[in-house]
């Protein structure tokens, strides 16, 4: 923990890591706090995939257009694509793997925390959050809920990217003429090659900051229990297991 960030370990399930890399580069390392390996695989997950088109390919095919997904398909960007989309599926799942271990090291040692962090910059300490807050903050606006845990780097790659592709993708002007009936207008300024990429990045808003402050609040608990023990119950006292 320092006045930046709060970043920890914690169980997870190796396969549910692996779908949210499959599902878009680089979430897998946010959600595990490898920060800088997320940030990169996430620009190469746009990157790559408006150069190549992919996501016009995938709504085409939803859409069962197949010829036209064929046409602005460009092959030699979704090839080098399959390299960076294995490797990151890999990469997440031992990473899951190595680091659950790690964590149950962490819970059999059950050493002290330091609950309190303070700089010139910023004040960070551990206590009790909403759950649904952390929720419905990534509702509103994607990296909010991970601005109420405290994950500062997250919070900010993950709000200025939601802004950047909602102005490409033309969002709030959909929104705008939506709002007052001009649903054809709507579908005029929309560009899909953008806006394909929102509901991933609000679905793993919304989960990582859910899960984030579940567990915050599990860590919040176990320093208190361990404080109390240390200062105020008695060396006799048996401890239930």
């Amino acid at each position: 923990m320092n006045p930046i960030s709060m970043n920890f370990i914690h169980l997870r399930t190796p396969w549910v890591i692996t779908w949210w890399s499959a599902s878009y580069l680089g979430y897998a390392y946010m959600i595990l706090g490898s920060y800088v390996k997320g940030f990169i695989l996430i620009f190469l997950e746009a990157f790559i995939n408006v150069n190549s088109n992919l996501n016009l390919g995938i709504l085409y095919s939803f859409t069962g257009r197949f010829e036209m997904a064929k046409q602005v398909v460009d092959v030699n960007w979704l090839l080098f694509y399959v390299p960076i989309y294995i490797y990151s599926i890999w990469g997440g799942y031992g990473l899951t793997v190595d680091l659950n271990k790690y964590s149950i090291l962490a819970d059999r040692e059950n050493s002290s925390m330091i609950p309190f962090k303070i700089s010139s910059w910023e004040i960070a300490f551990l206590d009790k959050r909403k759950p649904w807050m952390a929720m419905a903050l990534s509702l509103l606006a994607p990296g909010l809920g991970h601005l109420y845990t405290h994950r500062v780097p997250a919070s900010f790659y993950t709000l200025t990217w939601w802004s950047f592709i909602a102005y490409k993708g033309n969002l709030f002007p959909c929104i705008h003429l939506t709002a007052i009936g001009d649903f054809a207008g709507a579908t005029m300024v929309a560009d899909p090659l953008w806006l394909i990429f929102l509901p991933s990045i609000y679905v793993f808003s919304i989960y990582d900051a859910y899960v984030n402050t579940v567990e915050y609040n599990r860590l919040f608990e176990q320093e208190q229990k361990r404080f109390l023990i240390d200062n105020y119950q008695s060396a006799n006292f048996p401890v239930p297991e």
